[in-house]
């Protein structure tokens, strides 16, 4: 028996997501005929206990000027939730707006559904049929959930490489992937892109500054099959790091210089919105994207995803490597900004979960460059504001925060880092861990960082694994009693078909701060 969502949950799913649409009336315009409409793929995200994110973006020619619209303003999007993947037991449908002025895209923010619960989905437009895909629910608040999987990942530059990851990922089956930035990347790109030798179509090639140049860059990376068939199956939660815009930057500053442009960086986040199986509500305006944001897995875990870009201040003592100095101790400089150093605070304040996860995007442990010759760091990470990470660590102690975990992106290498209350204090406590995944293709099959940041590790004792020369993901199995994490590396990123290793495992046990190698 087929059965409906109430009416509140279609006004949930579909009008409410016109951001700005009067009512209904709009969403029943008959379809124009649109041939091929998804070929940017589907997704899912952010689940809860109740519901998800449904996207897609109709884009019949990604590249053209109207993206093969046929200058249509608005178009009617039929979705359907099912128990099944034949999609015989429908419990959930509606309709969406795909509206010109956000290319199209659609985001369904589905509620009224069972917790920890598998389900099936589909886009209609016309007589045209999406994929079915396969999405979530966590389970309910409160409830005591033996497990979860869940990957984790961060840059994946288009032309350095195929993302032989993602098999992988989709063969271990994770409730989620974390993806923690760089999802594409900003700089000119030739007529062919690098190791994949396809051609790149000419919108995408400059650095995109522009609405349209962004759309394309992002349609560009859509159109993999690898990255369609991982979203189509398992939601993603996701944060940006620099290349969602432009390389090591701090909140607005650059707007503020000779040259700046506010209005690339506008575009910039419009895109990724439009792009990304998030709310509709994070897009607090058109030109603005609120991305941190915090999600259950029942009692078993808290995620809060960090937005360490939009917010933070130009670092005080340089940019990139740079002698540490006091400026970056003024209790006034900030990496999250002060709404959401509040919001986080409270987060930490009110959490009763067993394992609290910050999705992060730049590493958390300090790197020392160069031991007791000075005090060299990279100020593109939290190094560069250990004002703003001592106030963190501090809430995390001070509310007695159960097992905190930092799962960062950014650095082309791998990390498994013991993070200490104060790393200006030798021997101050182990406080909470981190694990700083390399990149899925960022950098080919080169190793620059290996030889660059091999030397340093002696000269940072917190540091209990380093990698700098292999691609891939990190795995994590999180039940009360442990969480595992397995470094999951493909032997190339030359071909999209290669075999992956685990090259390490780590535990972490429950009230035990720091990893363990097993």
């Amino acid at each position: 028996m087929t059965t409906s969502l109430p009416r509140r949950a279609f006004v949930a799913g579909a009008a409410g997501l016109g951001l700005g649409l009067s009512g209904a009336p709009a969403l029943v315009e008959a379809a124009p005929r649109i041939e091929h409409p998804f070929t940017l793929g589907i997704a899912s995200g952010d689940p809860e206990p109740t519901g998800f994110v449904l996207w897609t973006r109709l884009a019949p020619e990604p590249f053209a000027d109207d993206f093969g619209m046929g200058g249509a303003r608005r178009v009617p999007v039929r979705w359907q939730v099912a128990t099944d993947e034949r999609m015989r037991h429908v419990v959930a449908r509606g309709v969406a707006a795909a509206e010109a002025r956000w290319a199209h895209s659609v985001h369904v923010d589905v509620q009224g559904l069972q917790p920890d619960r598998e389900y099936f989905y589909r886009f209609f437009v016309g007589r045209e049929a999406s994929a079915v895909g396969r999405a979530r629910t966590a389970p309910a608040a409160g409830a005591d959930a033996s497990e979860l999987r869940f990957a984790s990942m961060s840059c994946q530059k288009y032309e350095d490489g195929f993302f032989s990851s993602f098999p992988h990922v989709l063969a271990d089956d994770p409730h989620f992937v974390l993806h923690l930035g760089d999802y594409v990347y900003e700089y000119a790109m030739g007529a062919t892109a690098g190791y994949r030798g396809t051609p790149v179509p000419e919108v995408c090639r400059p650095a995109p500054r522009t609405l349209t140049q962004w759309r394309a860059r992002h349609a560009l990376y859509k159109q993999d099959e690898q990255l369609q068939a991982l979203h189509a199956k398992v939601p993603f939660i996701t944060t940006w790091d620099d290349h969602e815009y432009t390389n090591d930057y701090a909140g607005g500053w650059e707007d503020e210089q000779p040259g700046g442009a506010p209005a690339a960086r506008a575009a910039a986040y419009q895109a990724y919105w439009e792009h990304q199986p998030l709310r509709a509500a994070l897009l607090v305006k058109q030109d603005a994207v609120r991305i941190y944001r915090r999600l259950h897995w029942g009692s078993l875990a808290q995620v809060d995803m960090l937005d360490g870009r939009q917010y933070r201040d130009a670092p005080p003592c340089g940019w990139g490597e740079a002698q540490a100095c006091a400026a970056a101790y003024d209790p006034s400089i900030t990496m999250l900004g002060a709404e959401q150093e509040q919001w986080l605070a409270a987060g930490i304040a009110a959490s009763t979960a067993r394992w609290n996860i910050f999705g992060n995007n730049v590493m958390v442990a300090r790197l020392d460059h160069d031991g007791d010759l000075g005090d060299l760091l990279w100020h593109d990470a939290w190094d560069g504001f250990p004002a703003a990470r001592n106030r963190l660590l501090e809430q995390v102690v001070g509310a007695g925060l159960s097992n905190p975990v930092f799962v960062t992106g950014d650095w082309h290498s791998t990390f498994v880092n013991d993070i200490h209350r104060d790393f200006d204090t030798p021997g101050s406590p182990v406080v909470a861990t981190e694990f700083v995944g390399t990149s899925i293709s960022t950098n080919g099959d080169g190793t620059p960082y290996g030889p660059y940041y091999g030397p340093m590790i002696r000269y940072n004792p917190h540091m209990k694994f380093f990698d700098g020369d292999r691609r891939g993901y990190q795995r994590h199995v999180v039940t009360a009693d442990e969480w595992r994490t397995d470094l999951v590396m493909v032997d190339t990123v030359g071909r999209p078909d290669s075999p992956a290793e685990v090259l390490r495992s780590f535990v972490v046990e429950d009230g035990r701060p720091g990893a363990i190698e097993v």
